[in-house]
């Protein structure tokens, strides 16, 4: 048998004018003479935590069987074709986004606390600005771990522009984000996804010098296309239709994000340094920003994955389902069951947008399996209801294979008040990272529950 001694360099990119694009994992970027080329042993493991404010409507939510073949819930009904790789866990909690006497503030403290476990409050000082500390969150901890292998540590998104936030607090800028570099950093949301992209795959430049680019080349992806066809030349026939399908993925959201852009064009804006164009459409937006980290793990720009849906206390309506009040107005419903059914609505077509991006994972393949065969995906919020503004039964799903490291298919109840901290303790350990703990955390969840499976 003939084994080369060369190999693709793994951090290999197609650059043009003004663009570089980072390639997925390509079969001739491992040699065949390695242990890698001849196992599956060790692939690469994504983390993604996608965030819902407002809690959800519980006996809509929560599954009422247990253990392996339970039956989903109306509100995770939209996630039967993902139910073998996807984990329901109940009965956790944060208590750390209580009061504790401080006033109010639950919406931001539940913001704050999901990914940190640690508790929020607005500390005023005598003279000077006001004083913030959090904690380190478990994306961040991550990303110190995993993104040492990747351009981008990790990459923050949100689906909601930051002019569209009140809060019931002084400290609205807790709502503002869900991923804290470390106690004192919070790190911004992007919500645009022109410079996503170019976050992803732009090179140098300022965002209107990229954007003249564009405009004049009608695409980043056509600055490197010279450059694919000579490597594809080079390759082998699998290695040519997964560098196909990979350039078929950018092309299809260059050319959704202009169609976006040239709706925006009619309003004759002045255009910013930072685009101002987000699709009317809310689903058309999600599913937009969800294709886009889903394209940050296959060209392995990043590890690592934050995304807020919206802000605690969105005033986002939604009148394509049928709701046409706020979010944040429903949430309190007051126990009204007309207000409780359109709640309901809005957690279950969140959950749609989700099986979205669970379906772009599976789709993609990634070495011996796919993008959400190898990823862990944690999907909820720091409010379980939110008429109530309780903080305990979180609403709680983790999607994916981790690697072959999660068995999905289970619906996990855990006694009342177990720190979800513990949750993400366990997430970091199954994905090799390793913390001692975070926030209130008491240690890994029971591992007979998420070993294996």
């Amino acid at each position: 048998m003939f084994i080369t001694k060369m190999a693709l360099p793994r951090r290999t990119f197609l650059r043009g004018m003004g663009a570089s694009l980072a390639l997925p994992l390509l079969d001739a970027m491992v040699p065949a003479s390695t242990a890698l080329a001849q196992t599956a042993a060790n692939p690469a493991r994504r983390l993604g935590f996608v965030y819902i404010p407002n809690g959800v409507i519980q006996e809509s939510w929560v599954p009422t069987t247990t253990g392996a073949g339970f039956q989903l819930s109306p509100s995770l009904s939209p996630l039967a074709a993902y139910q073998d790789q996807l984990l329901v866990l109940s009965g956790l909690a944060h208590r750390q986004a209580d009061s504790f006497g401080d006033g109010n503030g639950d919406h931001p403290r539940a913001t704050a606390v999901w990914l940190s476990g640690v508790h929020a409050w607005e500390r005023r000082g005598r003279i000077g600005p006001t004083a913030i500390q959090l904690g380190t969150t478990a994306d961040q901890i991550a990303a110190q771990a995993l993104g040492q292998a990747t351009p981008l540590p990790s990459l923050e998104l949100v689906l909601e522009k930051p002019t569209a936030i009140s809060c019931d607090s002084g400290d609205c800028f807790y709502s503002n984000t869900i991923s804290w570099r470390d106690p004192t950093t919070p790190l911004e949301m992007e919500p645009h996804p022109r410079v996503v992209f170019e976050r992803l795959f732009g090179d140098g430049g300022s965002a209107a010098d990229r954007y003249a680019q564009v405009r004049q080349t009608g695409s980043i992806l056509d600055s490197v296309t010279q450059e694919a066809l000579s490597l594809e030349r080079t390759l082998g026939a699998a290695d040519r239709n997964k560098l196909s399908e990979y350039l078929d993925s950018v092309r299809d959201l260059e050319e959704r994000i202009a169609r976006s852009e040239t709706l925006g064009d009619q309003g004759e804006v002045d255009l910013p340094d930072r685009p101002i164009d987000i699709p009317d459409q809310f689903d058309e937006y999600a599913k937009q920003m969800f294709d886009l980290l889903a394209l940050a793990y296959q060209a392995d720009v990043t590890r690592v994955g934050t995304l807020m849906m919206a802000r605690e206390t969105s005033p986002r309506s939604f009148p394509q389902i049928g709701v046409p009040d706020q979010h944040h107005t429903v949430s309190h419903h007051r126990n009204d069951p007309d207000f409780i059914a359109r709640k309901a609505k809005i957690d279950t077509y969140h959950v749609t947008l989700l099986g979205h991006f669970l379906q772009k994972l599976r789709n993609t393949p990634d070495g011996d399996g796919t993008l959400l065969d190898h990823s862990m995906i944690v999907y909820g919020g720091g409010i379980g209801n939110g008429n109530l503004h309780e903080h305990t039964n979180l609403p709680c799903l983790v999607a994916g294979g981790g690697g072959g490291r999660l068995q999905g298919g289970r619906h996990l109840a855990y006694p009342e008040d177990t720190p979800m901290a513990n949750l993400l303790l366990s997430v970091l350990d199954k994905a090799g990272v390793r913390a001692e703990e975070l926030g209130d955390s008491t240690g890994l969840l029971n591992t007979g529950t998420l070993a294996n499976l």
